[in-house]
């Protein structure tokens, strides 16, 4: 069965954007000591507080955008350059800083429940993955694209519960150095999609009309 090409493209940029192999590496580290015990519990709690974002942000975006009096043209031009300065991070730095800081990470460490700050948010519903949605389910033209788009987003959230899981593993397979790479790859693609959601916003916006 052919996969129609805006579930495809929705798939990848969701999946870049929220970025669950970089999650995992990231994930490993933060609960390599004190939360060592809670990891189950901790990537099953962060994931559901992050789809519980992602999916109010699906619903309730573009309506929250119609209310600032914001058009869909001119956030699909900012959140495009909000995503290109993701995939810049993500291609010329280390993936980690993409997504939590040196003083989110040291607070991270320290005893306490961690599911919702920092894992669910910035480190699963980051920034890019929340303007992401929004930009996805803006360019929806009716109500099964858009489940379509939640459906994709719902896959991104199961495969990054399951990476998390085998955090560990994955970090003894790829080392710090294959999951940098992860990291530049993904990038490459944000870059494109991000450039992509600029020339759409410029396209459709009245003033080049």
């Amino acid at each position: 069965m052919q996969v129609p090409s805006s579930m495809l493209s929705s798939l990848v940029t969701l999946f870049v954007t929220i970025g669950p192999i970089e999650t995992a590496v990231i994930f490993a580290g933060l609960t390599a000591g004190v939360h060592h015990k809670d990891q189950r519990s901790l990537a099953l709690r962060s994931v559901g507080v992050a789809g519980l974002m992602l999916l109010l942000f699906a619903l309730l975006g573009n309506l929250v955008l119609s209310l600032l009096h914001v058009s869909l043209s001119a956030f699909r031009v900012a959140g495009g350059i909000l995503l290109f300065l993701q995939a810049l991070t993500l291609t010329f730095s280390s993936p980690g800083l993409s997504s939590i800081n040196e003083g989110e990470r040291r607070d991270a460490e320290k005893p306490g429940d961690i599911a919702v700050f920092p894992l669910a948010f910035p480190l699963i519903a980051s920034p890019g993955a929340l303007s992401a949605t929004v930009l996805l389910t803006g360019r929806a033209g009716d109500w099964v694209e858009t489940a379509s788009i939640v459906m994709m987003i719902g896959v991104c959230l199961i495969f990054t519960y399951f990476a998390m899981r085998a955090a560990d593993a994955l970090l003894r397979l790829l080392g710090q150095t294959g999951a940098d790479v992860v990291g530049r790859i993904s990038g490459v693609f944000l870059a494109g999609l991000a450039v992509q959601f600029v020339f759409d916003g410029l396209q459709y916006h009245p003033f080049v009309q």
